[in-house]
């Protein structure tokens, strides 16, 4: 926790690399100090197929899963700079876009979780 889950038109990576986006994103989440740096998971989705509005060449979107427990304040910090650090990465981009929504830590569950000897109730458990 967190995943943060980069939807983007593939043709991104004409301008940086796959590596480059994720790095950047897993960065700017780490530079707000609300997670652990080991804990913050990053990943890239490019599509090949996807249409725009008019005269819009390409897109990227971040999906940014966390625990819940944060305030609003923290979240939109969260959100723009993830947006901020992107923008400086690719300024040229059609669409940039940035949400942050929670998981309710009631029905979250990991494998740390369900192991037997967890007695804690540890969601880092054994990491």
């Amino acid at each position: 926790m967190p995943h943060f889950i980069i939807d983007c038109s593939q043709d991104i990576f004409q301008q940086n690399t796959p590596d480059e986006i994720m790095d950047t994103v897993y960065h700017a989440a780490d530079s707000t100090g609300l997670f652990a740096p080991n804990d913050i998971k990053v990943r890239i989705q490019p599509y090949q197929y996807y249409r725009l509005g008019k005269n819009k060449t390409n897109f990227l979107h971040v999906f940014g899963f966390i625990m819940e427990g944060r305030h609003t304040e923290q979240k939109a910090h969260l959100s723009k700079q993830i947006t901020s650090q992107l923008t400086k990465l690719l300024p040229d981009i059609s669409f940039l876009s940035v949400n942050i929504s929670e998981f309710e830590a009631a029905t979250y569950t990991n494998k740390a979780l369900i192991n037997p000897d967890n007695i804690e109730n540890d969601r880092h458990f054994g990491l």
